[in-house]
């Protein structure tokens, strides 16, 4: 019993085997109704075939019946219909009577005719007609026990009355294709929503197992053990990344300090200039670290204006010492939006830094908060050039490599927290010099 039921759940989890047992079914199903529609329209198509043809007998008949002067009716039988209604032939009788009942001509009602025995099964059909004032009744009737095979009538009416039934048979049956073809395949289509979700950021997610077709099954296996591969390479790589960045921020400090305790000159600021610029880049490797390691939760939320807000406060220090200007603009109310408070706020600072660094001497930064959950920043700068758009973008790129005062990391975090968060970021130069940052983020319903 335990090796037949794993047989069968082996059987089961094939795909073919699904859908080869599933069209069984189908075809089985379709076996035992077809032939029984087809059966009961052959045998109406015959009926009416018969009474048509019985009906016209009977009209031919009633046309061969005539009054004469003195009131009474005859009746003379075509040759061609003798043999038809002859006691030789027996299978066709008639039988004409009067508006009373009365029998005036018959086939076989007559001295030395045959007498027909209950048993047989006789069916026939009628006409009435008036005939010098009086209604007459022809009655034609076939022996059925003795009937001829019709076959060139039966098949030259049977597919002209019945042959449209085969387009809704064929549609039903493409409509059960598809539904087998789709259940057979819902775990594959499950599994496929499941990858559209891994990312660098969620790389622990894996394609489910359960219910995927045995066929498939080594695909899945070898695809989540790639990903287990790819989920310990990233995870070295963040930790390594992490990790250097903590170890360098002590020799940093220390040499700081080492440094403010020397005598003023030119040397001692280049050196301290030196060392906040590393800082920098250790601060930009660590934020890098954490942003590959964020997990958001889809409730969360934040106010855009508060954080652009807190942003145009902690670097206006640094704006002014550059002799350098930085406004809020945009909307007074608070802007809801998906996103983590923190991520955002480093993304903003990063775009705001980059527009200080690049503005021109005593113009100003604009930070620009839309109620639509969009952010833009302003500068009065050189602008990006067309070809440049995309490689600002990337991790360590610098347009002029000898320049030392940035690692090419700021803008790749905002592209980071923009990815993260579903959110979009875009530059273009404006109409008077200078260049435009947006970043559009998905506002949260109300109530959240």
């Amino acid at each position: 019993m335990a090796a037949s039921a794993r047989a069968g759940s082996f059987a089961f989890k094939s795909l073919i085997w699904r859908i080869v047992f599933l069209h069984i079914l189908a075809v089985a199903m379709v076996a035992i109704v077809l032939p029984l529609v087809l059966f009961w329209l052959l045998n109406s198509e015959i009926d009416q075939l018969h009474r048509d043809g019985m009906r016209a007998q009977a009209e031919v008949l009633a046309e061969r019946i005539v009054a004469q002067p003195d009131g009474s009716l005859t009746f003379n039988l075509p040759d061609s219909l003798r043999g038809l209604y002859s006691d030789a032939y027996g299978r066709y009788q008639y039988d004409i009577r009067d508006d009373e009942g009365r029998l005036l001509f018959s086939s076989h009602r007559r001295a030395g005719a045959a007498v027909r025995r209950p048993s047989e099964t006789i069916s026939g059909a009628s006409v009435t007609r008036i005939i010098d004032g009086k209604p007459v009744r022809v009655q034609v009737a076939e022996d059925l026990a003795h009937r001829d095979v019709i076959i060139d009538d039966i098949v030259s009416n049977f597919f002209r009355r019945v042959g449209w039934i085969t387009i809704p048979i064929l549609l039903v049956l493409l409509a059960t294709d598809i539904i087998i073809f789709r259940r057979a395949i819902a775990p594959l289509w499950k599994a496929s929503e499941e990858a559209s979700n891994i990312g660098p950021a969620r790389t622990h997610i894996r394609l489910p197992t359960k219910q995927i077709p045995r066929e498939i099954m080594p695909l899945v296996t070898a695809v989540n053990e790639a990903l287990d591969r790819l989920e310990d390479g990233f995870r070295v790589q963040r930790q390594f990344t992490a990790d250097a960045a903590h170890q360098l921020r002590t020799p940093l400090t220390i040499l700081r300090t080492r440094i403010e305790t020397l005598g003023d000159g030119a040397a001692r600021q280049a050196l301290l200039a030196d060392i906040e610029a590393m800082s920098r880049i250790v601060a930009q490797l660590l934020e890098i670290a954490e942003l590959d390691t964020l997990v958001l939760d889809p409730g969360e939320t934040a106010d855009l204006r508060a954080v652009c807000a807190e942003v145009v406060g902690a670097i206006a220090p640094l704006a002014i010492a550059q002799h350098k200007d930085i406004a809020l603009k945009g909307s007074d109310a608070p802007v809801m939006i998906h996103g983590n408070s923190e991520m955002l706020q480093r993304a903003i600072f990063n775009l705001a830094e980059n527009a200080i660094k690049f503005t021109a001497r005593d113009t100003a930064v604009e930070v620009d908060v839309g109620g639509d959950g969009s952010v833009r920043v302003r500068d009065c700068g050189p602008g990006i050039a067309e070809a440049e758009r995309e490689l600002i973008f990337q991790r360590f790129w610098r347009r002029d490599r000898q320049r030392s005062d940035g690692a090419g990391l700021g803008l790749s975090i905002v592209r980071g927290v923009a990815d993260d968060h579903a959110a979009t970021v875009a530059v273009e130069n404006l109409p008077g010099g200078g260049a435009e940052f947006t970043l559009r983020f998905r506002l949260a319903e109300k109530g959240a």
